[in-house]
């Protein structure tokens, strides 16, 4: 449980995918390749028709990349590796044939963002505000700004990738496309998502496939853009000015 979890339950056609972690249901490297193998999984299941990501607890919906993994990067090569993860879950969504419903019940940072702006259709609670904090670390959203700018916008991402310490609410975010809808309470966020997957876990599977692949149209280069970002944030981690960052921020908290 430490080192967090990813589980995968099936119910009527539906599949659940819950991730865990006790900092925030952050994003270490072991979690996020669990949950980008975990998507593939699901995404060849015979008995799911549709896939609902989701996240446990109350708080954080995600807290993105674990500082005490990134602190711990000493080289490009593990830097490249670790960011790789995020590319490799966001690519695992792009590419499953089963549309995917994200559930987002509280705050989210930076992969976080990505895994809501990756999914086909995502519900979020009020108050789920979000945030992309990769610039203040001396990173920048690179894995995660493809995903993010298709979602809401090269002009709504800019915003969010520049004023990196800022926090954008839940309403903004739906109205410049990454949430589809928002509610007041975590039981009218439940009950639209249960009414969704029940809906589209009863529908064509051929053509739940085909609009997939419609949806998805122009993203056919992200294998090899989304290494290249990672490489990118691989070099960038291992600077002293992240370092120096993450360092002050533990310190305070």
């Amino acid at each position: 449980m430490s080192n967090g979890t990813v589980e995968l339950s099936i119910n009527d056609k539906i599949g659940t995918i819950e991730f865990f972690h006790p900092k925030g249901n952050s994003l270490p490297g072991v979690v996020h390749r669990k949950l980008a193998d975990t998507v593939d999984e699901a995404g060849n299941h015979p008995d799911i028709n549709v896939i609902v990501i989701k996240s446990s607890g109350e708080g954080a919906f995600c807290a993105g990349a674990s500082f005490d993994e990134l602190i711990a990067i000493e080289d490009f090569d593990t830097g490249k590796q670790f960011f790789t993860g995020f590319a490799l879950v966001l690519n695992a969504m792009r590419k499953s044939p089963k549309l995917i419903i994200v559930r987002v019940h509280g705050k989210t940072v930076g992969g976080g963002v990505g895994i809501a702006s990756a999914g086909d259709y995502t519900f979020a609670k009020k108050g789920s505000s979000v945030k992309l904090s990769e610039l203040a670390l001396g990173i920048g959203p690179f894995v995660v700004g493809p995903a993010v700018e298709r979602a809401v916008g090269t002009s709504a991402f800019s915003t969010m990738a520049v004023d990196a310490t800022n926090w954008y609410s839940s309403t903004w975010a739906t109205q410049k496309g990454l949430f589809n809808q928002e509610f007041e309470t975590t039981e009218e966020l439940d009950a639209a998502v249960s009414s969704l997957a029940e809906q589209l876990s009863k529908s064509s599977l051929d053509a739940m496939k085909e609009l997939k692949a419609v949806l998805w149209k122009g993203t056919e280069n992200w294998d090899s853009l989304l290494e290249e970002r990672a490489e990118i944030s691989g070099r960038l981690v291992v600077s002293e000015y992240t370092k120096n960052f993450i360092k002050k921020f533990k310190s305070k908290n």
